[in-house]
């Protein structure tokens, strides 16, 4: 079996998909499992408003809807570069005066 290079950009592309809805379902996961007084506390919306945000953008990007994976992905990395790091911060005992 060759693979031609359109079938190889589309496996890749199915995989990266895959891996990115995997981590917008983690990061669902994790925002399910923290305290609610830490979303309150960093500023950020209600703990259930980021799960099923979360939840629903991983599904758009498993699905591949063609504009609403890419506000999923947003929001996912939104999530992991921002609001994560934050909480995370604020949990540790790290979140100071700026």
């Amino acid at each position: 079996m060759t693979l031609t290079f359109s079938t190889m950009m589309a496996l890749l592309f199915q995989i990266g998909s895959i891996i990115l809805a995997l981590s917008g379902l983690v990061a669902a996961v994790l925002a399910g499992i923290t305290r609610d007084d830490a979303f309150e506390a960093a500023d950020r919306q209600n703990k259930w408003i980021w799960v099923s945000m979360l939840a629903l953008s991983a599904l758009m990007v498993w699905l591949r809807f063609p504009f609403l994976s890419w506000i999923g992905l947003v929001i996912i990395g939104l999530y992991w570069f921002d609001v994560r790091p934050q909480i995370k911060d604020l949990l540790s005992g790290n979140g100071g005066w700026r």
